[in-house]
């Protein structure tokens, strides 16, 4: 599943690419994606609406609309939005034909949104934007890892309030911190030098620090690298990112580790992997 690096290189393309532009039609062989509306429906209300800009929170993306109103789309574990443009897009797609373009947003004559998606798994919402914002699903997510308002007082706040819980576990809990996922958890943590079952309560300031850091380092590195394709994901273009060329743990079960002569090993918290190395994570 695409993580908060990946949906922050999306949005930033589709902010260079397509705000401002209208949508003209809309076309779909899976409208079971289309939530809580009927193809014909959701046709209709979004012709002829400008683009006005697009936004994430954590893995979420948001197109706002014209008329106020908001598209809500989540990519799940394969979706992929893909920028087609008459003018300089033909050659680039020659090598990068997708069989799984399940919606197409068409805008204007020149210009198409795909969206392709594997298994099926994606969703797109459309509403009132004020009703978006205020979706229980998305009033429920925690403060975004890239946010602002997400500084080390408020990080020692939430390790405060979850002193029993692992803190493997904790950062990549949505409701809590939003966008961090399997791959940037481990990478955090080693990075942190932190043992990905260590408890809240026994984390010290020092530490919880060097933590902290290591959230907003190994997130800005991804988002500038364009994220992480380690199966799946592809930016608007359909190519891949780089972060995956200078992974340190995920996926790297018993190779040597890059800081020690220990070995990398892999847990399992909440039903995920996790990547570690016990000599220098404590």
């Amino acid at each position: 599943m695409p993580e908060l690096p990946e949906v922050e290189t999306v949005v930033s393309d589709l902010n260079q690419k397509i705000k401002g532009d209208t949508i003209v039609d809309f076309w779909s062989e899976w409208p079971k994606a289309l939530k809580n509306i009927s193809l014909s429906s959701f046709k209709k209300t979004i012709k002829n609406r400008k683009i006005l800009g697009v936004r994430r929170i954590g893995k979420n993306i948001f197109i706002d609309l014209s008329g106020k109103k908001t598209l809500y789309i989540h990519l799940k574990m394969t979706g992929h939005l893909l920028i087609k443009e008459k003018n300089n897009s033909s050659a680039f797609f020659k090598d990068r034909v997708n069989q799984y373009i399940r919606h197409k947003f068409f805008l204007g004559k020149d210009k198409i949104m795909e969206f392709s998606d594997v298994r099926k798994f994606a969703k797109i919402v459309l509403d009132s934007t004020e009703k978006i914002n205020n979706l229980k699903e998305i009033k429920a997510l925690g403060i975004d890892a890239m946010s602002l308002d997400f500084n080390f007082k408020k990080f020692d706040e939430i390790l405060n309030k979850k002193p029993q819980i692992k803190i493997g576990i904790l950062i990549m809990d949505q409701n809590v911190i939003a966008g961090i996922g399997n791959i940037y958890r481990s990478e955090i943590l080693f990075d942190a030098e932190i043992l990905p079952t260590k408890k809240s309560v026994d984390i010290r300031t020092a530490e919880r620090k060097k933590l902290f850091a290591s959230i907003k380092k190994i997130l800005k590195l991804a988002i500038k690298m364009r994220g992480t394709s380690d199966s799946d994901y592809r930016d608007t273009r359909g190519a891949p990112g780089n972060f995956q060329k200078v992974l340190k743990v995920y996926r790297k079960d018993k190779l040597p580790c890059p800081k020690c002569d220990g070995k990398i090993e892999r847990g399992v918290l909440a039903q995920r992997a996790v990547f570690y190395c016990v000599k220098c994570q404590k």
